[in-house]
């Protein structure tokens, strides 16, 4: 098992961020995965990193802050960690993101707080978000079991079980199974998204709309220069990476005033510490007008109302209700692998590369294109199994992208 676990930590740095030779590393992880993030670091070390850096997070720690510190602790950022992150942003050192916590971890805690402290982190960290979603940097995103989220997931299995199980999912979803060249099967991987994507692009679609039993019907218009994407990016340097392992999902900027109608979630999101479940949302000119949910509906509401731009849509993407993580049938309440068992939406902020010539404007080039402008960007799962996509051409021409879940291009 060791052997998978390196294996896993040479394809995020390798694969996933395509590390270069005499670049830094910068690793964001969990305290409880110390032991992986090491594995990362020796991987980039023997890819010619120049210097690994961490940063370090606890959700013990984070909730006992949230539950004692002063209140007027949440409306500021500390300076030094606005600089950790925006200076290195500026170097251009590459960025990995371990993602791993307890779904649950701020039950309970005053949304309040939760609210102001996303706030003056977005506002201070404001200029490593514009890189990153610029690409200005190769990003990676993925994830490692800690004991918490394992019992979330497999929630009758002993702790030690729930690990074993937890680690054997997301191994198979990055395509690891100690037999295959895991870059090889990553690279037909990609290259079978990217054909899907061409597809798309060709059919330079006005609209699409989506239908399903759950109640959807929602209407979203495309920008006029809107670009399809999916399974690597390319960085302003022209550097291929793959921002998430895994990545099942093909997506796009909706045009920000042209979203209408409404919209069910059909899987539980986890958000802020806190799960959201059986939600809907009504939308009107791109607006967000009516939130319901059975389940944290203040957390909803209050992760929609940061900014402005968080009651608008960032992302629209497909992903098919057949695809290998769907297939798992595992709910893993952790939005890296849920959005990619379901088409799904982001509210919040679009990605620039969703523009043709996006990643040379700036934000209000891009907002006078149509596109999203906000400190979040926040992915809910939309996508059933009978999910249906038509799309619209400019011309008028109705176009069948989806049919019972899946697609029919």
């Amino acid at each position: 098992m060791y052997d998978k676990f390196s294996q896993y930590a040479e394809l995020l740095v390798k694969t996933g961020l395509n590390l270069q030779k005499g670049q830094r590393l910068i690793i964001s992880c969990p305290v409880e995965c110390a032991w992986f993030a090491r594995l990362c670091a020796q991987a980039a070390y023997g890819a010619g990193c120049r210097e690994v850096v961490m940063s370090w997070s606890d959700d013990a720690l984070a909730r006992l802050k949230y539950l004692h510190a002063d209140s007027e602790v949440f409306d500021s950022f500390p300076e030094w960690q606005a600089a950790f992150y925006n200076n290195y942003a500026r170097e251009g050192a590459a960025y990995l993101a371990v993602a791993a916590s307890d779904p649950e971890n701020l039950t309970g805690i005053e949304q309040d707080r939760i609210t102001r402290a996303q706030r003056s982190s977005s506002a201070a960290l404001q200029d490593f978000r514009r890189r990153q979603i610029r690409n200005d940097f190769q990003w990676c995103i993925g994830s490692v079991p800690i004991p918490s989220w394992a019992k979330k997931v497999f929630p009758g299995e002993k702790q030690e079980d729930a690990m074993e199980k937890l680690w054997d999912a997301i191994l198979e979803t990055v395509r690891i199974d100690g037999k295959n060249d895991a870059v090889e099967a990553w690279r037909k991987h990609v290259a079978t998204l990217q054909s899907r994507v061409e597809k798309l692009n060709a059919l330079d679609l006005e609209s699409i709309r989506f239908t399903n039993s759950l109640g959807t019907d929602l209407l979203v218009r495309l920008p006029e220069d809107h670009v399809w994407a999916g399974g690597d990016s390319v960085s302003t340097n022209g550097i291929r990476f793959c921002p998430n392992m895994p990545s099942e999902e093909i997506f796009t900027a909706p045009l920000r005033d042209g979203v209408d109608g409404t919209v069910y979630s059909s899987k539980p999101l986890a958000l802020d510490g806190n799960i959201v479940d059986r939600f809907s949302l009504t939308v009107q000119h791109g607006k967000i007008t009516g939130v319901h949910a059975e389940t944290g509906e203040e957390t909803l509401k209050a992760a929609l109302s940061v900014d402005e731009g968080a009651s608008f849509f960032g992302e629209v993407a497909l992903v098919p209700f057949d695809s290998p993580i769907s297939r798992q049938n595992l709910l893993y309440y952790n939005t890296l692998y849920d959005e990619n068992a379901s088409c799904h939406l982001a509210f919040g902020e679009a990605y620039p590369e969703c523009l043709k010539g996006g990643g040379e404007m700036s934000k209000e080039e891009l907002r006078e294109c149509g596109l999203n402008d906000s400190i979040t960007h926040v992915d809910f799962m939309i996508g059933t199994e009978d999910t249906r996509i038509m799309g619209k051409t400019w011309d008028g021409q109705d176009v069948p992208v989806f049919e019972n879940g899946n697609f029919v291009l």
